[in-house]
């Protein structure tokens, strides 16, 4: 199983989360500004809420996916006040044609004094077993 891993971060939260990732799988972590140019059967996309939604980077790079060249998406990411932006990757990903896996992760970022230190050694550990998890499906 092939991977890559793309990154959307205004804090480094989400960065930290990505290089773990990567590492687990073996692969560079890269900021969406570089496309998805190899076929992957996973790409592993770290993203965050930005005033209540994905940042429109990243609803831009979803939209730019070639769905020949990525099999699915794993969203993972962090963020301060809200969870998951799995619904709204989802919605991006479906105008594609791109299924989604069905787990992700997310954990709590460090953001104006809340959750500081997030992530943390344990939620960097955790993002690693959840890249290493999709290897063994």
């Amino acid at each position: 199983m092939t991977f890559a891993v793309r990154y959307y971060t205004k804090t480094g939260n989400t960065k930290k989360l990505a290089e773990a990732v990567a590492e687990a799988l073996g692969v560079e972590a890269l900021p969406i500004s570089v496309p998805v140019d190899e076929k992957v059967d996973v790409l592993m996309l770290g993203n965050s809420y930005y005033a209540f939604s994905i940042d429109p980077e990243v609803r831009d790079f979803i939209r730019s996916l070639d769905k020949e060249k990525v099999g699915r998406i794993a969203n993972f990411g962090s963020a301060a006040l809200l969870n998951s932006t799995y619904k709204k990757v989802k919605a991006e990903a479906d105008k594609v044609g791109i299924p989604m896996v069905e787990k992700e992760f997310h954990c709590k970022g460090e953001f104006k004094g809340l959750h500081k230190g997030r992530p943390n050694e344990k939620d960097l550990a955790d993002a690693a077993a959840f890249a290493k998890s999709l290897m063994e499906e």
